[in-house]
Parts: C-alpha cells; sequence; structure tokens
C-alpha cells in the first residue's frame, strides 16, 4: 500500500533509503499526532476549568453571556454638563438627553450624539472680519432701505448658541446659513419701518431689541434649536458717497436745535415775567377799584344823611353847609374883610396896598 511501503525503492509516504514521510517523521519511524487525540485533549481541558459541565456545549454559553452582558453594558453614557445627548435608532432621532449618566440600545440598534450646546456662536452681516481686528464691508448685505426711503449701511453680529440640540441637527440644514438668512431678513423688516435719523442715533437699541424678537421667533418657528442671545449693531450710517451730504443735514439740523433751545430758554425768562407784571396791573387795578367803589359808597351815603337833615331844617342845613364850605375854601389862606357899604368905601378900595400887606403878613 502506498501508506505503508516496505519495499526499499523510492515509492510511497513512507519510502526506504531515509527518506521522510508526510509528517515529516524522521528515519526512526515516528508516527504523525493523532487529531483526534488533540481534540480529546481540548475537551479534558475544558472539563477541567470548567468542573461538572457538559464539554463544549456549556462553555459557548457563558461565553456569549458574558459578551451579551458586555454588549448590553456598552449602552451607558455620559453627557457632560456642556452637551446634550442626541439618541438615534438606525439613524432616526428619538429623543434628547441631559448631562449625567444615560442609556441607551446598544450599537448598532442606537448611537449617540453629543454636541455643545453652551457654546457661543456668532454670525457676522454686511461684513467680514479680517486677520488684524479689521473688517471688509459685504455690500448686498448691508446697504438696507429706512422707513422714509433713505439708504442706510447696517453691519451687525448675531451671538447664539444651542437650545435644543436634537432640532438643531435634524430640523435644519446648515443653521449657520439659516440663522444669517433670518438674521438679515429681520434687520430689513425693523429697518424698513425706522426712520434714518434714529436707525444712527437713539433708537440703535430699539433696534437691536426688535431685531432679536422677530429673529427668535422666526428661528422658533423653523424649530430650529437656537437660542439667540444677543444682537449687536456694528455699523450704521449713510453710504459713503452721500456721508458727507448727510453730515451737512446733521449740522444744519444740531444748529436748528440750538436755536430752538435758545429761543425756549427766552420764552421760559421772559414769560414768568411778564406774568408777574400782569399779574401785579391786575392786583393794583383791583386795589383801585376797590377804594373807588368805597369812597363812591362813601360819598353817597354822606349825601343821604345830609339830605336827610335837609329835609328835617332846610335852612338851618344850607347855612351849615355854606360856612362849612367856606371854612373849606377860606382855611390856611389870607383873608381881607372889605365893607362894600355906602359911606365911603368905594374910596378907599383902590389905595389900599394890598400887595404890600400881603409880603407884610408873610414875613416871620
Amino acid at each position: 500500500m502506498p501508506w505503508n511501503n516496505q519495499g526499499g525503492n523510492d515509492g510511497g509516504w513512507q519510502g526506504g533509503g531515509g527518506n521522510r514521510g508526510p509528517w515529516g517523521q524522521g528515519p526512526s519511524g515516528q508516527q504523525p499526532p493523532n487529531l483526534e487525540d488533540i481534540i480529546k485533549k481540548g475537551q479534558d481541558r475544558l472539563k477541567d476549568i470548567i468542573p461538572g459541565g457538559s464539554g463544549g456545549k456549556i462553555g459557548i454559553l457563558i461565553l456569549l453571556l458574558v459578551l451579551l452582558v458586555a454588549w448590553l453594558v456598552s449602552g451607558f453614557y455620559k453627557v457632560e454638563t456642556t452637551q446634550q445627548g442626541v439618541v438615534l435608532r438606525f439613524g432616526d432621532w428619538i429623543k434628547t438627553t441631559q448631562p449625567g449618566l444615560n442609556y441607551h440600545l446598544p450599537y448598532p440598534i442606537e448611537t449617540v450624539l453629543t454636541p455643545e450646546v453652551t457654546k457661543v456662536n456668532s454670525v457676522e452681516i454686511g461684513f467680514r472680519p479680517t486677520r488684524g481686528g479689521g473688517s471688509t464691508r459685504v455690500e448686498e448685505e448691508s446697504l438696507m432701505l429706512t422707513g422714509d426711503e433713505n439708504i442706510v449701511e447696517v453691519s451687525f453680529t448675531v451671538l447664539w448658541r444651542i437650545s435644543d440640540a436634537g432640532q438643531y441637527l435634524f430640523n435644519v440644514d446648515e443653521p449657520n446659513q439659516a440663522i444669517k438668512a433670518a438674521a438679515e431678513s429681520a434687520m430689513r423688516e425693523v429697518i424698513g419701518r425706522t426712520d434714518l435719523t434714529a436707525a444712527i442715533t437713539e433708537g440703535r437699541l430699539l433696534v437691536e431689541t426688535e431685531v432679536l424678537e422677530r429673529l427668535q421667533q422666526v428661528l422658533n418657528d423653523y424649530g430650529a434649536g437656537v437660542q439667540v442671545l444677543q444682537v449687536q449693531l456694528k455699523n450704521a450710517e449713510p453710504p459713503a458717497q452721500v456721508i458727507a451730504a448727510f453730515r451737512d443735514v446733521q449740522a444744519a439740523e444740531a444748529d436748528k436745535e440750538r436755536a430752538q433751545n435758545e429761543a425756549l430758554a427766552y420764552a421760559n425768562d421772559i414769560i414768568p415775567r411778564a406774568r408777574g407784571q400782569a399779574e401785579m396791573i391786575r392786583q393794583e387795578a383791583e386795589g383801585y377799584k376797590q377804594r373807588v367803589i368805597a369812597e363812591a359808597e362813601g360819598e353817597a351815603a354822606r349825601f343821604v344823611s345830609i339830605y336827610d337833615e335837609y329835609a328835617k331844617a332846610p335852612y338851618v342845613t344850607r347855612q351849615r353847609i355854606y360856612l362849612e364850605t367856606l371854612q373849606e375854601v377860606f382855611t390856611g389862606k389870607q383873608k381881607m374883610i372889605i365893607d362894600m357899604g355906602k359911606e365911603g368905601a368905594q374910596g378907599i378900595v383902590p389905595y389900599l396896598p394890598l400887595n404890600e400887606l400881603q409880603k407884610g403878613a408873610t414875613k416871620p
């Protein structure tokens, strides 16, 4: 037979002449290892490891059990305080988890994404930052029309962060571009309701507030999972081609306002004084009125009392009034009494030195 050729030729697996057989036995005639013996020895060793077992079946089951437990344990995951967990089941978003230790069905059934949600991101509209702290304008984004039909160049920055990681990853395609487009639209809407002067001066804060509210509303409608933190107006001014003329207009407005303030100050000074003088004149007139009325009433009452006395004794009253009148007239005056009788009085009067008598009467 070819397996056990005893001849001295070279045929078969164990030919003579010192040749080696297929198992590499030497000329001493050693036999190759038996495969059944190898399997039996392996089973014996497994029995030694697992006493009382039924061989390889129990070992395989235990190995599978250990692998299963390890696979299930791999579903535990930790979400950091700056993150949110987004659980995907066969690639479909099913829930969002909060920071801490969480669990999901192990891979490949479920997987977890943990994006940063506390990081503050920014979007620039109307300009682009350059190296060295400078910036370049983007006119197609910055030129806007105001409510009074003037052109204004606006550049601003939007600061935002992720509020819901699941919505951010799956509801909006390219969130940065969506936020930028929505912010530009909101700014154009607000500037379109605002006059140029207000947009570039005292109304800037109001514009920022309105744009933030409008932008947040739009992003909420999209379900973008984004919170707008702040809108910062970097620049708001007329285009460079007309800025010189606009500054002239601003200077004229400032002169107008200064003149109005000066006129108002003069009015505030002169009007109270005029009102005070008018009030003083009214009070003087009122006093004069009361005094005249009182005097008239007193004279009327005196006349009535005199008339009553006159009605009782007409002659006596006339004489009393006549004498009182003479007394009032001649009080404090030089008086000369001349008798105009029939006996020579006419001849004396022309020669009396009346002027000298008056002068003598006035000397001390």
